[in-house]
């Protein structure tokens, strides 16, 4: 039989008042009245009359909810409902404030600056954050400037003209074109690969395939090295399967762990070739070689490489003739390609499980046929002789402001990829820096401090296109090093640097383009590539 009690409740109102109506009722109740006898009887409470006999049977509460007279506990059921409800109200804007006043106070609070980029005079721009201002991009990952390439920007004209500037939906529900399946068809050639699937986002493609391929092979384990993006630590955090942090690009460390994990268990292991903030590459033979000898599949993200790297713009893997050895590439369509977008590239049947299962890209409106345009003229643009001299030029202004600013003296390290980090080290300067280039200079430069990277690792970011000039480059050099100066910071010893001299790549510096070291270059004669310096 229903209780008399609680079937006359609404079944949410139980559930959120089940304390307090215990609390208020069980007394009366010959069954629950026994659990709490003994605290009840201490302050005076009266029993039940006799054992399974039910007080108040004969009263109203009884009745149905329908008819009947009113429960004499009603009243008493209305004041403890809003005694609840006063005692849980949470302080919802005082609590995000606080929140956001946590963030000022260690200048982590991000204040985006007011960009707009002028397509005409790449890379120069206009900023509005402390009025209107001339000023010159520094730190834009449209590495090469194909945002404003004129074949890109006639491709998307021509997109608005003939399809309108929407997708119209998911790729399942109207949303599908023979763009989306030409741009696919085109990155899976770039990449020596049987099959594309193009994303909104390359955080999109690396948590959705990640995610997707975790919980759908059985007992999956999957290796993440330490320095892997935001995209691919929550990809393989909701998948929830177990995984194992490798020291970052360590396949020493690597194998380690891979060697706790029976052969025959289906694993990922999952690593990032151009790092972001530290410009570092990855050793990625030996990393694949590694992750095949355990039997695992290979996830390598060359979101900062492609466009930029390899003969036709596929990457480092393209570059170093091991694309083979890769099982699943991600890369952005939003950096080097100069548009938006992600995607993978694979086996067509991994692929087209990713496609089935994969709810990050079944669910959402599929990329508008302007991108998609764009991206195909970007990609093919790149894959073309024109696209080789861009990328000659590109490390050539890599490798003469990275000379510049040595010889000046700034922190910046010695990287190996197009990528200039220099290193500051304290969140309030970084902060003041970034700001007094724009202001006093018109240099944009974005201070990167916590969370993108660790306490105590703050840096300018610095990323010359190969449509900087010499002349914007020198200016570049002296404006950084008068204000950092002027902000206290020390200068290193003329053309020294930060790094200590005996570094084998900077006594055998012709060795520098083809670095995979996993560590900086102030490590002493790096023990990866002490074989390879003797060699030479």
């Amino acid at each position: 039989m229903p209780c008399p009690f609680l079937s006359r409740l609404p079944s949410t109102f139980v559930r959120n008042y089940a304390g307090n109506l215990f609390k208020t009722y069980a007394e009366h109740c010959p069954i629950a009245s026994q659990a709490v006898t003994s605290s009840l009887a201490g302050a005076g409470v009266a029993k039940p009359t006799a054992e399974g006999e039910c007080p108040v049977k004969n009263a109203s509460l009884h009745t149905q909810a329908t008819g009947g007279e009113k429960s004499p506990v009603k009243p008493a059921l209305d004041t403890d409902i809003i005694e609840e409800r006063k005692s849980t109200k949470f302080g919802y804007e005082s609590f995000f404030q606080e929140e956001i006043k946590k963030k000022k106070n260690d200048h982590s609070y991000r204040v985006f600056k007011k960009v707009n980029r002028i397509a005409s005079t790449f890379p120069h721009a206009s900023e509005y954050s402390w009025g209107e201002k001339d000023i010159t991009v520094w730190c834009s990952n449209d590495y090469l400037g194909m945002s404003a390439h004129p074949a890109v920007k006639q491709a998307v004209h021509q997109a608005v003209e003939k399809y309108g500037v929407g997708a119209g939906g998911t790729r399942n529900i109207s949303g599908n074109s023979t763009l989306h399946e030409e741009l696919e068809a085109e990155l899976a050639d770039l990449h020596n690969q049987e099959a594309g699937l193009v994303f909104t986002s390359c955080y999109v493609a690396n948590d959705t395939t990640l995610f997707t391929l975790a919980r759908q092979l059985p007992n999956c384990q999957i290796f993440s090295d330490e320095g892997n993006h935001a995209s691919m630590i929550q990809g393989i955090r909701n998948s929830g399967v177990p995984k194992h942090i490798f020291k970052h690009n360590n396949p020493e460390d690597l194998e380690m762990h891979l060697r706790k994990v029976d052969k025959n268990v289906p694993k990922i292991v999952a690593f990032e070739t151009v790092h972001s903030m530290t410009g570092a590459i990855c050793p990625l033979e030996e990393m694949c070689d590694v992750a095949h000898h355990y039997g695992a599949l290979t996830f390598v993200d060359e979101v900062h490489a492609v466009g930029l790297y390899g003969s036709q713009g596929g990457g480092v893997g393209q570059r170093d003739g091991v694309d083979h050895k890769i099982d699943i590439i991600s890369g952005t369509l939003g950096k080097a390609f100069g548009n938006i977008g992600g995607y993978i590239a694979s086996s067509r049947n991994l692929v087209d499980v990713v496609r089935s299962y994969g709810a990050g890209f079944i669910f959402t409106t599929s990329l508008p046929p302007t991108v998609l345009s764009g991206c195909l003229a970007s990609i093919r643009v790149l894959r073309s002789q024109e696209g080789r001299q861009l990328r000659s030029q590109h490390q050539a202004n890599v490798a003469y402001l990275r000379s510049s600013l040595q010889r000046a003296g700034v922190s910046v390290e010695h990287t190996p990829s197009h990528i200039l980090p220099i290193h500051v080290g304290d969140p309030a300067i970084c902060t003041a820096l970034s700001d007094g280039l724009m202001k006093k200079y018109g240099h944009y430069v974005q201070a990167i401090n916590f969370p993108t990277v660790p306490r105590g690792q703050e840096k300018l970011r610095v990323a010359p296109t190969p449509h900087h000039t010499t002349a914007m480059m020198d200016q570049f050099t002296e404006d950084l090093t008068e204000i950092w100066v002027s902000l206290g910071l020390e200068l290193n010893p003329r053309g020294s640097s930060n790094c200590s001299g005996s570094c084998t790549y900077c006594q055998k510096p012709y060795l520098f383009s083809k670095l995979t070291a996993r560590e900086h270059c102030e490590i002493p004669n790096c023990p990866q590539v002490v074989s390879v310096a003797a060699a030479a």
